[in-house]
């Protein structure tokens, strides 16, 4: 197993500060199937009193994951079909959390690949599926997650400090971080939340 980040990391930096402290570490995904693992290129914030929070309204039993404490993941889906993975940050019952948008493939390539051959919500194999460029097995939210075998029965309100799913310390360093408004939302959309590695051809839209 490598090596973590500490839980104290998650507790001691604000969402913001977060979502650009995680960009040149690494995700990885112990799971049965083997290891996988990405570099993460491009996040994006979500705060309190932000109206594309989830956490914005109230705690439901869609988003209580948010209101644990920092280092948890918040798995959730939408469309009715893609899942997305979230690092729960701030203080316990706040309600912020940094959406992971973008991996850099590290390990695992052959199973990211498997993965995404599937139909993301059946989960049987897709019809006339073509392997996919490296760049594109991550390029975004939903696609991450397939590409990890993060789902939300196993993963949501687990602990990066102690689950399969964890988060390491920085590969990657000496990149300069783009700072932009985020994607595909309408409230809040000209927040300057998003973050991700300047001229990295894995991001999801620059």
């Amino acid at each position: 197993m490598k090596e973590r980040l500490s839980h104290e990391l998650y507790q001691q930096h604000d969402t913001l500060t977060l979502s650009q402290m995680l960009l040149g570490c690494e995700l990885v995904h112990d799971s049965p199937e083997g290891r996988t693992a990405g570099i993460i290129v491009e996040t994006e914030a979500y705060l309190w009193g932000d109206p594309a929070c989830h956490a914005y309204r109230r705690q439901t039993a869609r988003n209580q994951a948010m209101f644990g404490p920092a280092g948890t993941l918040y798995v959730y889906l939408i469309y009715g079909m893609y899942y997305c993975v979230n690092v729960v940050s701030g203080e316990v019952g706040v309600g912020e959390a940094v959406l992971v948008r973008a991996l850099q493939p590290t390990e695992g390539v052959d199973l990211m690949q498997q993965r995404r051959q599937l139909h993301p919500k059946k989960m049987v194999p897709l019809s006339r599926a073509r392997p996919l460029l490296e760049k594109d097995l991550c390029s975004g939210p939903g696609k991450l997650v397939q590409a990890m075998g993060i789902t939300l029965r196993e993963h949501n309100c687990s602990s990066l400090s102690t689950g399969p799913v964890y988060i390491t310390p920085p590969v990657l360093s000496g990149f300069d971080t783009i700072v932009t408004t985020r994607i595909g939302i309408t409230q809040g959309a000209g927040l300057p939340y998003r973050f991700y590695v300047r001229d990295n051809t894995y991001v999801s839209r620059r």
